[in-house]
């Protein structure tokens, strides 16, 4: 069982009165402060990538991929919980090539998809080679008939 003790400058975290660590406070609401050599094997892997390292590789691979990768990392609460989706979807390019992911990533954008699953998915069911519909200016709002008589007639 642990114990913590927290003052106003310090958090001390204790098992049977021994003591495990301690970290200096913070107030910062939202904020995370974990130390790197606290989390887990799988998090320490990406300690050392920042968000600009990851944008900067997907802008390698094309614009899309960069500004899917950017949209990812800044609609998280935290850029870090993005790391995992985008370097995903940076290794779908092994698999189905560059010029693919790039198509993907374009499409995923437009239709505000922000994840890998969304980006795998397109690219599965090759999405990424199909134009998307384009609107028509000329098809109208509402359909045409005698019975439908618009804004105008209630004024």
């Amino acid at each position: 069982m642990l114990e913590v003790r927290a003052t106003r400058t310090t958090v001390e975290i204790f098992r049977i009165r021994e003591r495990v660590t301690s970290h200096a406070r913070s107030y910062e609401r939202g904020r995370h402060t974990t130390q790197p050599e606290h989390m887990p094997k799988s998090h320490q892997r990406h300690a050392e990538w920042t968000p600009t390292r990851i944008v900067k590789w997907a802008e390698s691979i094309g614009p899309e991929t960069g500004r899917l990768a950017e949209a990812i990392l800044v609609e998280r609460p935290h850029p870090e919980q993005g790391f995992r989706s985008c370097l995903g979807i940076l290794r779908l390019s092994k698999r189905y090539g560059q010029e693919r992911l790039e198509s993907a990533s374009a499409r995923a954008m437009t239709a505000g998809a922000r994840s890998y699953r969304h980006v795998e998915s397109i690219l599965k069911h090759g999405l990424d080679r199909i134009a998307p519909a384009e609107e028509s200016e000329s098809t109208p709002l509402s359909p045409v008939h005698e019975n439908v008589r618009g804004r105008d007639y209630y004024n």
